[in-house]
């Protein structure tokens, strides 16, 4: 009885660290104290290969239309909000999981 009172603690205090730096972290990112974590970026050699001249007609109008597209949305905000989305997706399943298992941790110190 007195090893589930210990393990219920155990995961009850694990279960709220959790939660507390997960909503610790996500309170410097939209304080904009933590920079985002980057999950999604942009590949230098795709960069390279737009930069690079272009024969062909139809290759020549997909440039136009990608810088016009850069000017009207631009790629450094697109990555940033999909890193925001994971990010707060992440941090949802973390909150979600430190409070199944400080549940758990109740649930043993009841018993």
């Amino acid at each position: 009885m007195a090893v589930n009172k210990i393990i219920g603690w155990f995961l009850l205090i694990l279960g709220v660290a959790i939660i507390s730096y997960t909503l610790y972290y996500s309170f410097g990112v939209f304080t904009n104290r933590i920079s985002i974590p980057e999950i999604f970026t942009v590949n230098q050699e795709e960069e390279r290969e737009l930069t690079g001249t272009k024969q062909d007609l139809q290759e020549q109008a997909e440039e136009i239309i990608r810088e016009q597209l850069k000017e009207i949305i631009p790629a450094d905000f697109l990555l940033q909000l999909f890193n925001l989305i994971s990010w707060s997706l992440l941090s949802g399943i973390l909150i979600f999981g430190g409070s199944q298992i400080a549940n758990l941790g109740i649930k043993l110190i009841k018993n």
